[in-house]
């Protein structure tokens, strides 16, 4: 690898989000010109039968002309979950006879399942 293949692998500066079994890191990086980038990468532990584990790790790049856009939404997006559901935490682990609550609006009865991988995307971020 030369030096500046590694350069471009370097990671110049990174937090972390420690968060359950799911773990983000944000970490700045360096593009070909010299020019900062950053990195979102979700990592997930799931743990096999045996007892080993693996991770599952998705990443977004997301370059400078997008910030205000992304942080805009962003901010607006959590805000409106916030807004419309509180700020407690609901376990994705129900019991077996969980049902969802008959009072939910019908506007939420004609979306897509929010749980089903492929009503979000069926972009694999590793790919990009």
């Amino acid at each position: 690898m030369s030096d500046r293949d590694y350069q471009e692998q370097e990671e110049i500066y990174s937090k972390v989000v420690r968060a359950g079994r799911r773990t983000y890191f944000f970490d700045v990086r360096s593009t070909k010109a010299d020019d900062y980038y950053l990195t979102i990468t979700e990592s997930k532990k799931f743990t096999n039968d045996d007892g080993s584990f693996h991770f599952k790790k998705h990443k977004i790049y997301l370059y400078k002309e997008d910030f205000a856009e992304f942080g805009d939404t962003l901010k607006e997006v959590t805000n409106y979950i916030i807004d419309q559901k509180g700020d407690e935490v609901i376990s994705e682990r129900h019991k077996a006879d969980f049902k969802k609550d008959d009072t939910a609006s019908p506007a939420s009865d004609d979306a897509a399942e929010p749980n089903h991988p492929a009503s979000f995307t069926n972009v694999d971020f590793d790919d990009i």
